[in-house]
């Protein structure tokens, strides 16, 4: 096997030595297990003085659950059909942008899809997620989120909602609550006046949210009230945990939420330190040494965990990035912070691979030569073996992309090249808190 160095200084594979036109020698190197749920069993085996904290939260989010239901219900009258749910639109968010010149958030088209941002806040006060927020405001009895995203009676499906019409009821996936949290503050401070009450209002009931959803140990799931599942683990696939914290940081140190109380402020501050402690817990150790994050981790022991079918526990290089641009962020870093910074930029380094591309063919996406290209990352890394590792829909995990099924190449990032953000920041960082 051939191997050089990258220019980021990681012992990398030349083309000629990843297996990709040879698919025979692709192996099934092992099967996808379930993640548990958060539930009174489990919460029992914990030391005595954890379990009360844990039993809390669980109760207080099934008592959420049940308000959330009951408050839609009693928006009909006896007997009156619903209108239908809302309509899935991935990358909806977009019609909520944020990146527009602070006059236009005063305007009345930014107010109007504000005022649908707010009819669609949960009575929790999250949101959900894949919903066109250009489009019409919430009806009178219509739901707050969409149907399941498979809506069929499947068992074996790890995605599959215990309730398929009741699903994503609050959630921090896909950008969801942030977003549009940082939409309506951008309105609440183009509107100091009456005109930017409900949209503040709307902001610090999600603050509370936010606070209200965080762990016991500091995490968050990826949806709240629980839906049990993989849902119920602690987060960071898709920057879901670091947007929370950085969010309430913002909050936290008054960057432009005056507005919300100092009491919870106060309490945004905590929340944002128990977070990065929950995030330094949750770095993968292999052989004694620190690497990089998973995907999500076990709510109670902070292990990491599977999500759908094809996502196995693993080390991942995405979400190991988001992690290191929210630690990066720290104006003070404590020395454990430096040290997870380090280590996490260091494994980035280590396994990025060059010379190659994951590119479309007539069969679908493969990672094929490409002398030149790079780096590179798999999205997921073996958590014994450190090797890149790939998930298929029949929960099989595989050693080669390549010798996935098609749909579910074409349908994944399983190469990226996002690490190269947190790499690209390290030497700023370094200069920052070390010079």
């Amino acid at each position: 096997m051939w191997a050089k160095i990258g220019k980021f200084g990681a012992l990398t594979l030349v083309a000629a030595a990843v297996p990709l036109a040879r698919p025979v020698m692709a192996k099934v190197i092992g099967t996808n297990q379930p993640a548990q749920s958060l539930t009174r069993e489990r919460i029992a085996t914990l030391p005595v003085r954890e379990r009360a904290a844990w039993l809390a939260y669980l109760t207080r989010s099934e008592a959420t659950m049940r308000a959330d239901r009951a408050s839609l219900a009693a928006e009909l009258r006896p007997g009156e059909t619903p209108p239908p749910p809302p309509i899935a639109k991935g990358g909806g968010h977009r019609a909520a942008p944020l990146d527009r010149d602070a006059a236009w958030y005063a305007s009345a088209e930014a107010k109007r899809i504000g005022d649908t941002i707010v009819s669609f806040q949960t009575p929790a006060g999250g949101w959900s997620k894949n919903q066109d927020r250009g489009g019409p405001a919430r009806l009178r009895g219509q739901r707050y989120a969409n149907d399941a995203e498979t809506m069929v009676l499947d068992p074996t499906n790890f995605d599959a909602p215990v309730d398929r019409f009741w699903t994503f009821v609050g959630t921090i996936d896909n950008d969801a609550t942030t977003h549009e949290m940082h939409y309506l503050g951008r309105l609440a401070t183009a509107l100091p006046g009456r005109d930017g009450d409900r949209y503040r209002a709307s902001f610090v009931k999600g603050v509370r949210y936010l606070l209200v959803a965080q762990y016991p140990n500091g995490g968050w799931p990826q949806v709240y009230p629980l839906e049990g599942g993989f849902h119920d683990g602690i987060t960071f696939n898709d920057n879901g945990v670091a947007l929370v914290a950085m969010l309430l940081e913002d909050v936290g140190e008054d960057a432009g939420y005056r507005f919300v109380p100092a009491d919870l402020r106060a309490k945004a501050r905590t929340a944002v330190a128990r977070a990065t402690d929950v995030i330094l817990r949750a770095q993968v150790r292999q052989n004694g040494r620190l690497t990089g994050w998973p995907q999500q981790v076990d709510a109670l022991t902070l292990a990491p965990i599977s999500a759908r079918n094809y996502e196995p526990r693993s080390i991942a290089s995405g979400e190991t990035t988001d992690i290191l641009m929210f630690l990066m962020r720290a104006p003070r870093p404590t020395p454990a912070v430096r040290a997870a910074i380090d280590a996490g930029v260091a494994w980035l380094q280590s396994v990025a691979v060059y010379d190659v591309a994951f590119t479309r063919t007539p069969e679908g996406r493969k990672l094929l030569p490409k002398p030149g290209a790079g780096p590179l990352w798999s999205r997921n890394y073996d958590l014994v073996t450190g090797k890149p590792i790939f998930g298929d829909k029949d929960k099989s995990i595989h050693d080669d992309v390549n010798g996935i099924s098609e749909g579910r190449r074409n349908g994944y990032s399983w190469w990226m090249d996002v690490p190269k953000r947190a790499i690209a920041a390290y030497p700023a960082w370094q200069a920052r808190v070390k010079g």
